[in-house]
């Protein structure tokens, strides 16, 4: 018997819901988190703006698997770089090197799995409730850096150096 069942009747979560979440420049709308799917896996919808994206790291608790919906991103997997476009998708196993970019000039539309579920609870401490997810990014800010950088070892993420550092 399952201790914190998650909803037999399933879930539907329409375009418009979901909650969002200015993350570091880009959107982060939450389709799941951890109590709908019993901590199995967590799902958003990130907007990823126009040269912004994440740090070279590491996860050690969750896998990551990535679905290019529109747009461009540039993705790095240990030493290897690609471009990937609409309808490419990548898996990435904990403990693997990576990060990710939107280099073109138009935001790009990317959905992430994180299994198991739990590494949302990160986003949302570092990010600032998007009221309005219609509304310009605002700016990321030094402290915004700065905590994310305190908070990711309690999430077990390790956040590496720029290469040219």
């Amino acid at each position: 018997m399952l201790t914190n069942p998650m909803n037999h009747n399933g879930l539907v979560v329409q375009p418009d819901q979901g909650k969002s979440y200015w993350v570091l420049g880009d959107l982060y709308t939450f389709k799941t988190v951890s109590q709908d799917t019993n901590g199995m896996y967590s799902l958003m919808e990130m907007v990823v703006y126009p040269q912004t994206g994440s740090p070279l790291h590491i996860h050690s608790r969750e896998d990551e698997s990535f679905l290019v919906q529109s747009g461009e991103i540039q993705f790095q997997i240990e030493e290897q770089t690609l471009t990937a476009t609409s309808g490419t998708f990548i898996y990435s196993p904990r403990g693997q090197r990576h990060r990710f970019a939107n280099i073109s000039d138009q935001p790009a539309k990317v959905l992430c799995w994180m299994t198991p579920a739990g590494l949302e609870q990160f986003f949302m401490e570092i990010g600032t409730p998007a009221d309005d997810p219609t509304a310009p990014p605002p700016p990321v800010t030094e402290a915004d850096i700065q905590k994310t950088i305190a908070l990711a070892p309690q999430y077990g993420l390790t956040i590496l150096p720029p290469a040219n550092s």
